[in-house]
């Protein structure tokens, strides 16, 4: 609940805090969710092509492992919310990814990992959790005890992509001006 309270207290767009959180208590719905996620991750090594065996080599989610699974999702009834979004509708999603962000940090502090799963599809997630048709699953999150932490993000060190440098993600007063001096 720590984490959760410091997921909530996230800043959000036209204060709509637009997060809920289902936790998965139940171990036959835990099981039925990771029967789907790990569907998901095959149709995924499948869509890679040619990474599909390096993709299925990664420790992607833990959900049978780990000591607790929380859903995220985004409330029904968005539209309502003007504030922040008339002209960016998708604020809410954003001010979601501060609660997480927000909750992964929190848990980080105790050092308590927390895994963001989202291999799944959301009407089947949706389904599973009885929410709401109008409301949309975001992410199922892994938390619990580990072993050691990664020196750097997993997928850095397997190699599946690497950390872009600043001087290429910043630029100055133009998209791709990059006369920034680091």
């Amino acid at each position: 609940m720590r984490f959760i309270d410091a997921a909530h207290k996230a800043p959000s767009v036209g204060f709509m805090q637009p997060w809920r959180f289902v936790r998965v208590t139940d171990p036959g719905l835990r099981q039925e969710m990771h029967a789907h996620v790990d569907q998901e991750r095959i149709n995924t090594a499948e869509a890679l092509g040619n990474r599909a065996e390096e993709f299925m080599r990664l420790k992607v989610e833990g959900m049978l492992a780990c000591a607790e699974v929380l859903v995220v999702g985004l409330i029904g009834q968005r539209d309502g919310y003007v504030f922040g979004r008339r002209t960016m509708p998708e604020m809410d999603l954003a001010s979601a990814a501060c609660a997480i962000q927000n909750f992964w940090l929190a848990a980080r502090a105790e050092g308590i990992g927390v895994g963001w799963v989202s291999m799944f599809d959301p009407a089947r997630i949706r389904e599973l959790c009885h929410m709401p048709i109008d409301s949309q699953p975001i992410a199922i999150l892994c938390v619990g005890h580990v072993d050691a932490f990664y020196p750097a993000p997993m997928l850095e060190i397997e190699r599946w992509d690497r950390r872009r440098l600043i001087q290429e993600i910043v630029f100055e007063n133009s998209w791709g001006n990059t006369g920034l001096t680091v």
